[in-house]
């Protein structure tokens, strides 16, 4: 019998294969996962929230810090690090933080979605597209070098701002990111850091720190008043980053559920404590409160709040917010007024003493007794403690090491330090030829 089909028998078959088309992809749409659209609201609103915590707080904040002939200088460090940042996350840096797998992957992951062209819209990372996944840390990936700034603002080139920022995100952000985050090894190890505690606030602030020390101090210091030039400013600049903080860990549950709502709340409580409890040391000190250490206490209460903020509850936020404005402000003073190290914006004895403490206590507050959601099986409070420093010891000790390396190799390149005449003339004039106020 032949093989050959009618004309008849054709057209037949394209209609049942027409019919048949919409039920067959129904099913393949029924089979495919769907990302929460409620979950992924809240991270799209979080990471908005969290870029608006460089864009515009960081610059606001610090603007209003520095002296009136720097204002444009750090503000231009914070855009051209965000922007840098991007695109770097993008070639790679992205699968460096949170790709799996290879014979490194407890040190590194692997750079296979490069400029993310394994990410489609419909890929998913848990209930939320990894678009948004991605976009997300990006901003915790711009914000921890634009904090790192402050420690070495009013005297470094800008040129020099930007080789660091690149390598430093590389060297020391990625891989901590993956040591934490991204399945590395202290994560494996059980450690704790519902936000950044490690990645974010204690890399800053060792980097900061160590900036302040290869750059030296600025010409004047600690014998010339250097007071801020618009507290108007930086108070406007410390209200974007409290609202913004609030994406920054509530957004870190990665879902809108009870582990964000609560991360909010305590966060809330932890600044409010922060604040309060800075005042109080600073009235007691000085004999009068300022505004300035109001907002640094609670700026100090946020920070140390930020590892804890998803497992423990109000008890916590506030006892952990309370202690970090105690504990940073007699940093500050032995920084400052001691050791007479020139960390301009105080980034090291809040950010990074924040950081180290939030993340040590941490390993107690999240006790159930005490609030918290109670310890992973095979830990306790001891066992957990101990992991806590493990983790905070070996950052900041891989941070200080490699900030130094970095910051060496640009200074003995493109060099480090504006010329005196440039930094008394004052960086907005020096490296960007604009002033922020034409008088």
């Amino acid at each position: 019998m032949s093989r050959r089909r009618s004309p008849a028998f054709a057209v037949a078959s394209g209609c049942a294969l027409a019919l048949s088309a919409p039920t067959v992809h129904a099913a393949a749409a029924a089979a495919a996962p769907a990302p929460n659209s409620g979950n992924t609201a809240w991270l799209l609103t979080s990471t908005a929230l969290v870029l608006s915590m460089t864009l515009p707080g960081l610059v606001a904040f610090y603007s209003g810090l520095v002296r009136s002939k720097n204002v444009l200088s750090v503000a231009m460090q914070c855009f051209a690090i965000a922007c840098l940042v991007s695109i770097v996350w993008v070639a790679g840096g992205y699968g460096l933080a949170f790709g799996h797998g290879g014979a490194l992957a407890a040190l590194i992951g692997s750079p296979t979605s490069g400029w993310l062209g394994g990410i489609s819209r419909a890929a998913l990372h848990g209930t939320t597209p990894e678009a948004a996944f991605a976009m997300f840390q990006l901003t915790f990936a711009i914000i921890t070098p634009a904090l790192v700034i402050g420690g070495f603002a009013e005297r470094i080139k800008f040129s020099a701002v930007l080789w660091f920022a690149g390598l430093w995100l590389v060297l020391v952000y990625l891989p901590v990111c993956h040591w934490v985050w991204g399945g590395g090894w202290l994560e494996r190890l059980g450690v704790l850091d519902f936000a950044g505690g490690i990645v974010v606030h204690v890399t800053a602030g060792v980097g900061a720190l160590v900036s302040a020390l290869v750059l030296r101090e600025r010409k004047g210091f600690p014998h010339l008043a250097m007071p801020p030039h618009n507290m108007s400013l930086t108070i406007l600049g410390a209200g974007m980053l409290w609202v913004g903080w609030f994406g920054f860990n509530g957004g870190s549950a990665l879902a809108a559920n009870g582990s964000a709502a609560m991360a909010i709340l305590v966060t809330h409580l932890g600044a409010s404590a922060g604040a309060l409890a800075w005042m109080g040391a600073e009235w007691r000190k000085f004999g009068k409160p300022s505004v300035l250490g109001l907002v640094t206490g609670m700026v100090a209460g946020l920070g140390t709040i930020t590892p804890a903020s998803g497992f423990v509850g109000p008890l916590g936020g506030v006892l952990i917010g309370g202690t970090a404005g105690l504990v940073c402000f007699a940093a500050t003073q032995v920084l400052k007024r001691k050791l007479l190290i020139d960390d301009s914006l105080d980034v090291s004895p809040v950010h990074g003493v924040g950081g180290v403490l939030g993340t040590t206590l941490t390993g107690i507050f999240v006790a159930a007794p005490l609030g918290g959601v109670g310890y992973a099986a095979g830990m306790n409070m001891l066992r957990q403690v101990g992991v806590q420093i493990l983790g905070v010891v070996s950052v900041a000790l891989w941070c200080a090491l490699a900030t130094y390396l970095i910051l060496k190799v640009v200074q003995a390149t493109i060099g480090l330090r504006v010329s005196e005449d440039q930094e008394r003339e004052g960086l907005d004039l020096s490296q960007h030829g604009e002033r922020a106020y034409n008088e």
